[in-house]
């Protein structure tokens, strides 16, 4: 017997209203972290995931449809309608 299992999609959706956003501010909108240096912090050291990958840097511009993770945690970007 073959079993497959299928990670079920979880992610919890941030709304920006621009074609990006930086991480750093992405993980404030959130509410992930309390403070810019405490998002600062974790990013440096490793924390955080972007789209499955670690990322160190809190300037990284995510898009709509990009991951990040904290703490077991997956946000997506929902970028703005086109116009």
């Amino acid at each position: 017997m073959k079993v497959t299992v299928r990670k079920k999609e979880t992610a919890v959706q941030v709304s920006i209203q621009t074609e990006f956003i930086k991480l750093e501010s992405a993980m404030k909108l959130a509410n992930v972290i309390p403070s810019g240096g405490t998002a600062k912090l974790e990013i440096q050291d490793g924390n955080v995931l972007v789209n499955g990958e670690v990322c160190t840097m809190r300037g990284k511009k995510l898009r709509d449809g990009d991951t990040f993770t904290f703490d077991g945690v997956t946000y997506k970007i929902i970028g703005h309608a086109a116009e």
